[in-house]
């Protein structure tokens, strides 16, 4: 708590800005392996997206070997079985109404469960093209109202910044999906759409105190443009903290708790995307979004100006005015 507070106050001034290179370096190791994983593995789509047919039936006591082991010998390629509770969700390629018939018999069979309850859904690749389509159209829609709001409301660097920090945590995510294999579903893009405005949320706090503290910089200011960036993100940096813990502590409960224990498997595919989405957002909002507007603000021949002012008096020196200084002889 006593860290906290000095941080709060200003005591203790965390460098975001001045260590930009790391953050940089580490954005662009993490886009590159996840631009890899979706090149080398792709996305695992599921049934919504693909077509296919979803057995769902209940069998306490079976394991997820006999099931898979049922569907197996029943000629059914590579089954996808996930556990709903009590019950057994089982995802298979799209088969033919014969087939249908004879598996769901073999289910009934094997797992004494009536026939009736081994309820069939057939789904159709066109349903999912028009799911995708119109989550693309809706990524679309909310990138232009980012753009056109915080253009307004701030400026248009401002968002650029954020615009290049959403699509960096769309692209990890991604990634994440990619390598590890977790099932695409409609309820992942909800995800996907629901972190995009958890990061966008984080990125307006922070800017909004970057541009209350760099309006009052001038001729005669003892700081560069970086350095009140820097002050300013210090000062939400609790703020940011805080509201990050408060949501990511329930959706971890909901992917590691509620998946393993209570067998919500529906739940996995939106909890993963909002789990991974708000770490890679707090992170982004602080150590992509604010460095790379700094990168472009300190272009500026005001700023300059005054980095180069500061340099010659010695007022720009110390980490926290390198970065500036070093734009500015440039």
């Amino acid at each position: 708590m006593g860290l906290a507070r000095r941080l709060y106050r200003g005591e203790i001034n965390v460098d975001f800005v001045g260590k930009w290179r790391l953050w940089y370096s580490l954005s662009g190791f993490l886009l590159v392996v996840s631009l890899a994983g979706l090149l080398i593995n792709g996305l695992n789509l599921g049934v919504e997206f693909r077509g296919g047919t979803v057995f769902s039936f209940k069998a306490p006591t079976a394991t997820i070997e006999q099931v898979r082991q049922e569907f197996t010998d029943q000629g059914v390629h590579q089954p996808i079985v996930q556990t709903a509770g009590e019950g057994w969700r089982v995802t298979t390629e799209t088969l033919g109404e014969g087939t249908l018939t004879q598996v769901q018999s073999a289910v009934s069979k094997e797992f004494n469960v009536p026939a009736g309850q081994v309820s069939i859904q057939s789904i159709g690749a066109t349903w999912g093209g028009e799911v995708s389509q119109k989550a693309w159209i809706g990524l679309g829609v909310f990138m232009l109202a980012i753009i056109l709001y915080l253009s307004m409301a701030f400026e248009p660097k401002m968002a650029l910044s954020a615009i290049v920090a959403l699509i960096h945590d769309l692209v990890i995510t991604a990634g994440i999906y990619a390598w590890s294999g977790f099932e695409v579903t409609p309820a992942t893009l909800l995800g996907f759409l629901t972190i995009l405005g958890y990061s966008l949320y984080d990125a307006v706090v922070v800017f909004d105190m970057i541009k209350e503290v760099t309006a009052k910089l001038g001729h005669t200011s003892k700081q560069t443009y970086s350095m009140a960036a820097n002050n300013a993100l210090n000062h939400t940096l609790i703020r940011s903290l805080n509201t990050s813990l408060v949501a990511i502590l329930p959706v971890a409960a909901i992917l590691f708790i509620g998946t393993t224990l209570l067998g919500a498997g529906t739940l996995k595919d939106l909890s993963l995307a909002l789990f991974v989405g708000m770490i890679v957002g707090t992170y982004s909002s602080l150590c992509v979004a604010t460095p790379l507007l700094v990168t472009l603000k300190e272009r500026e021949p005001k700023y300059q100006a005054i980095a180069k002012r500061l340099a010659s008096t010695g007022g720009g020196k110390g980490s926290k005015g390198s970065k500036s200084a070093a734009v500015a002889k440039g």
